[in-house]
């Protein structure tokens, strides 16, 4: 079997090695020191000023909306996972969708301004797969409306814009470390913010509004890593630098051997990549639907992702009738194929080889 991604496991003898620590001071959680030596590494590697290290990504997105005090309606994308979308919701927020660039894949700044209301508080972006936004765009639009910028930056672990890291724009912008995640801690996440006095209202919102042994300084949850995901992620970011190489090997022979054939998506051409996904998009959604069960025949396991457009679930939608036409032509002819450190080049043969049967 292939699947669409399997996660990076590091030596389990360097993992001992953090583990021992653990067990020697006996602190399984509560900002302990494997969880602070992580953050001040990741600072380092993706050149940032602060990370606040949570739970989840999701757990990221929330955190982020109550430290920047969101109200009403916030405009974002339907093209994403559901959590980008799911979280407003959850929030009390109504998500406002905008219809996306279908090259870039991510949101299309001309299709932002004409939904903002009095009662739009943000805007809430995807670096699809890693693909930058039109940042400098979107921060022209947001300082017009006197509006907040939320990055849900999930897949752009490492990802440089401009020469800096695009972590840097936007408010705030949220990583997932998720398993399937480029750089994981099994699950996980960070809040990425240049803002140092935010940085510490977030600190304390995901430790129930603690501002010390004795004061509770506001309403919080509790969203805190513990150090057995911080060893984890510890021991992956040792091996980035490796785990980059396979998938940037790995992604190469996809776009030599498909380019002409599917759609590619168009990145950013100030950005760096981390070939965090491989997504093809063909030219009809039943030439996608054929092509998936000759990969399943064959025990290889892409995934339509994402699918379907966020606008069309009734739980997120506030006006289902409005159409994102790009969107959802889009999540209907897209998959991700499989790419992950370990594929094997016979494995990637053998994918390709069913591309080739295209329609």
């Amino acid at each position: 079997m292939i699947p669409v991604t399997r996660p990076y496991l590091p030596s389990k003898r360097k993992l001992k090695k953090y583990i021992d620590r653990i067990y020697k001071t006996g602190w399984l959680t509560n900002n302990g020191p494997l969880v602070q030596e992580l953050e001040n590494r990741l600072q380092e590697y993706l050149g940032v000023r602060n990370v606040v290290l949570v739970a989840n990504g999701s757990l990221a997105l929330q955190v982020a909306y109550k430290a920047l005090d969101l109200q009403g309606e916030v405009i974002t994308t339907p093209f994403s996972f559901a959590a980008t979308s799911s979280t407003l919701v959850w929030e009390g927020l109504q998500p406002v969708f905008a219809d996306i660039d279908p090259e870039t894949f991510n949101l299309n700044p001309d299709n932002i301004e004409p939904l903002v209301t009095e009662n739009t508080s943000a805007i809430l972006p995807v670096h699809v797969y890693g693909n930058p936004c039109e940042v400098e765009r979107i921060r022209e639009i947001a300082d017009r409306h006197n509006l907040k910028v939320i990055y849900d930056a999930a897949h752009a672990f490492g990802v440089q814009y401009k020469g800096s890291s695009v972590l840097n724009r936007g408010d705030i912008s949220t990583l997932s470390f998720h398993a399937t995640k480029v750089f994981h801690t099994v699950e996980g996440g960070a809040i990425i913010t240049a803002d140092d006095a935010l940085a510490q209202r977030v600190r304390k919102l995901i430790n129930f509004g603690i501002y010390g042994p004795d004061r509770i300084d506001g309403v919080g949850t509790n969203a805190k890593m513990n150090e057995f995901e911080a060893a984890m992620g510890l021991c992956v970011l040792d091996d980035m630098p490796k785990i980059l190489d396979a998938r940037r090997k790995i992604w190469e022979v996809y776009e030599r051997e498909l380019s002409g054939r599917y759609q590619l998506m168009r990145w950013n051409r100030h950005a760096t990549r981390n070939y965090a996904y491989a997504p093809i998009v063909t030219d009809a959604e039943n030439h996608l639907t054929d092509l998936l069960h000759r990969f399943h025949q064959k025990k290889i396991f892409p995934r339509r992702y994402f699918y379907p457009s966020l606008d069309t679930v009734a739980e997120y939608s506030m006006e289902p009738d409005i159409l994102c036409a790009q969107a959802r032509s889009l999540a209907a002819r897209v998959m991700c194929l499989p790419i992950y450190a370990g594929i094997r080049l016979s494995e990637q043969k053998k994918i390709l080889a069913e591309t080739e049967m295209n329609p």
